[in-house]
């Protein structure tokens, strides 16, 4: 019977099977899947992983951010291109251990003592020499000798024209070779731990589950189980945040768009949270005593959790990873920016909000953040570059110091003070669109002997904050800075200012220069208070007076009139600060603070303007609540990982430091004695092998004759 033939689709359909194999077991093809990794884990590492997609559009705009999502760029190592990468990796690096350790293990036990003596002669390490023993002595005698050297030794008797000659075959270094299997295998181990932790495991729940992303707000309490993953999820990394003397069981997982909560088999009571700082503000010590309550016996135990010190419950490791404000309580004073509005306080916590009403306008306050600690670089050179009280900005002295010359100099001195609490706050309109205010508690000197108060705003959370930076009073408060923009936005104040400023610098004999410094200092005053259109538009504060002089003054009179118009609006805002006072029946301003109160009004004054909204609120009183934020993780790859690592090591080490070597000796009959060829190879070509060889010949052959 003839056996059947097989069929050319069959053999095509072989070949091709074959020909993938030999793709994903190629080197090239594992190095190539090891590059796209690299390239992606840099992309997530530059870029911010998981943040909100309103982050990314603020922070980049409406394209990039759409391309990230869909790219799955926000995401990259839970996205299903990464995972899938991952997996070829591991199936790439799976083959080529199967494929070559058969071999390896194969070579491993070969010494090769079946070479022909001939071959010996084209080896680049060759040396020969006569001994004066039999072949047989002296192939007993060399292979105990290279033994105590850590050789392992075959002895083969041949037959020869002349007698009986003798090869011996001998290696070492095979460690050099197991530290191939030993690297690669260590790839495999740590892919696999990495999908093991990573968000395998809980994607695998939502696409075969039912889970689902949660994305809308409310308590934990009220979220639908189909949002919940069980306590026997086999691996998670969520955040778990815990204010004093309360108690929770639910981490949250953060997603692209949304989260997901992970129900943990314990409660988590923090009793106290600690912090400590260095004397440059940031963060010396974070530690958290907590109670740890298990949900099925009721058991009880106590715990610190710190930094680098984790604590671990049924098998779940509790990192301390930040912390954050637990529900503070704050009482704020809301501060009119104009006379049109009234001071009041009002009181909440932080994280809540409660609804404001501006005439026909309503707003929501809602408060954001409070730090009770501030320290601030308040040292700096003379001028705006290098003081805090720049006209447009307040920068605390924060900026990058200059370091030139050894590792500790810097161009300045540093002036470390803690400058008090500080409180954080969104005004939202009916439209939805907010603003964040940033305002200290107490006024700062920044190092000119004028205290200032510090109210800054941004539009978004990407910009740095914008200072409005009104002086304190003689009494430590907003109240002198916001009587005086009231009295300049009030005309018959304005015009009583005027006239006792014209009064009082005109020479009482010449009083027909008194009207006409009356007018310039009503036209100096009205442009700085807004109230004139320069350019067909209304501008206020300084810019209106430049903007008066560019569009009325030749340029070369510029300067002249402008130090003239300068010192005018000084003079009057002087005066108008005193009628103000004295309508309010407060004490006048002490001469001692005259100049730099007005100074720096001026400033606050043009600035003013563009502060957006009607009210600033000046935190009064405080209660802090602390909140400490933990990440707890079950990670069963971690062990595998670790494995991997230490395989890593040691098989790197072993390819890199150990030379795999062999060495021959053919000992042929030669009249009373032997005559001896030795011959050695080795993977790597190095100035050691060579000193290696010499010392073998030397001591084999009996001599230390140059080798050939």
């Amino acid at each position: 019977m003839m056996p059947a033939a097989s069929s050319p689709e069959s053999e095509r359909g072989s070949s091709r099977w074959e020909a993938v194999l030999e793709l994903l077991s190629s080197m090239r093809f594992a190095i190539s899947l090891l590059t796209v990794i690299c390239i992606a884990s840099v992309i997530g590492t530059v870029l911010k992983q998981n943040e909100p997609t309103n982050n990314y559009i603020n922070q980049f705009g409406p394209f990039w951010a759409e391309l990230f999502a869909t790219l799955k760029l926000n995401t990259v190592y839970s996205a299903w291109w990464f995972l899938l990468i991952l997996a070829f990796l591991v199936v790439s690096t799976s083959l080529c251990i199967a494929r070559n350790t058969p071999k390896i293990l194969v070579d491993l036990k070969n010494y090769k003592e079946n070479i022909r003596e001939q071959s010996l002669k084209a080896f680049h390490h060759k040396a020969e020499g006569h001994l004066n023993e039999a072949p047989e002595a002296a192939a007993k005698r060399l292979g105990a000798l290279l033994a105590t050297g850590g050789w392992k030794v075959k002895l083969q008797a041949r037959d020869t024209p002349a007698g009986q000659g003798w090869m011996l075959a001998a290696k070492a270094g095979a460690a050099n070779k197991i530290g191939y299997i030993a690297a690669h295998s260590a790839i495999v181990l740590v892919c696999v731990g990495g999908l093991l932790d990573g968000d395998l495991m809980v994607r695998a729940q939502m696409w075969f589950g039912g889970k689902e992303i949660y994305n809308g707000g409310g308590l934990i309490a009220d979220v639908p189980a189909q949002h919940r993953l069980s306590e026997r999820n086999p691996a998670f990394r969520g955040n778990l945040l815990v204010a004093e003397d309360t108690a929770s069981g639910t981490a949250i997982l953060n997603q692209s768009n949304g989260i997901l909560l992970q129900e943990l088999p314990f409660v988590i009571e923090l009793k106290k949270f600690i912090v400590e700082y260095y004397s440059t503000g940031m963060p010396k010590l974070f530690a958290s005593d907590i109670i740890i309550h298990d949900k099925a016996t009721g058991e009880k135990r106590e715990a610190r959790v710190e930094v680098n010190h984790p604590a671990s419950f049924k098998g779940i490791n509790i990192y301390q990873s930040s912390f954050d404000d637990g529900g503070s309580s704050v009482k704020l004073q809301a501060v009119p920016m104009s006379a049109a509005t009234q001071s009041f306080e009002v009181e909440g916590t932080i994280g809540g909000s409660t609804d404001l009403t501006n005439g026909n306008e309503k707003m929501s306050l809602e408060f954001t953040g409070l730090r009770v600690i501030n320290v601030e670089n308040m040292s700096g050179g003379a001028g705006p570059e290098g003081s805090g009280v720049d006209v447009r900005k307040v920068d605390l002295r924060s900026a990058i110091d200059e370091r030139l010359g050894a590792g500790h100099k810097t161009t300045q001195t540093k002036e470390l003070r803690n400058v008090g609490p500080s409180v954080s706050y969104k005004l939202r309109d009916a439209a939805g669109q907010a603003r964040e205010y940033n305002n200290y508690m107490l006024p700062v000197d920044a190092g000119d002997g004028v205290p200032v108060f510090l109210l800054g705003m941004r539009e978004t959370p990407s910009e740095p904050y914008r200072y409005l930076r009104p002086p304190a009073d003689e009494n430590g408060e907003l109240t002198g800075f916001i009587r005086l923009r009231a009295a300049l936005d009030t005309p018959a104040l304005r015009e009583r200012a005027v006239q006792r400023y014209a009064r009082k610098a005109v020479d009482p004999q010449r009083p027909e220069l008194t009207q006409q410094l009356a007018d310039s200092a009503q036209r100096a005053l009205g442009l700085f208070a807004g109230q004139e259109e320069v350019k067909g538009k209304k501008v206020a504060g300084l810019q209106a007076l430049a903007d008066f002089l560019e569009a009325n003054v030749p340029e070369a009179e510029r300067p002249r009139a402008g130090e003239m118009f300068v010192r005018i609006l000084n003079g009057t805002l002087l005066e108008l600060d005193t009628v103000a006072r004295e309508q309010a029946a407060a004490k006048p301003l002490p001469a001692d603070k005259v100049q730099g109160f007005m100074s720096q009004a001026v400033l606050a004054l043009s600035d003013a303007p563009f502060y957006p909204a009607p009210m600033t609120f000046l935190l009064k009183d405080f209660r802090q609540v602390q909140a400490s934020v933990f990440q707890v993780a079950r990670a069963p790859g971690q062990s595998i990982v670790y494995l991997g690592c230490a395989l890593l090591i040691l098989g790197i080490f072993a390819m890199l430091y150990v030379r795999d070597r062999r060495l021959w000796v053919w000992l042929s009959p030669q009249g009373e004695g032997a005559q001896a060829s030795v011959a050695l190879s080795s993977n790597r070509k190095t100035m050691d092998v060579d000193r290696e060889f010499d010392q073998l010949s030397a001591r084999l052959l009996g001599r230390s004759e140059k080798t050939t």
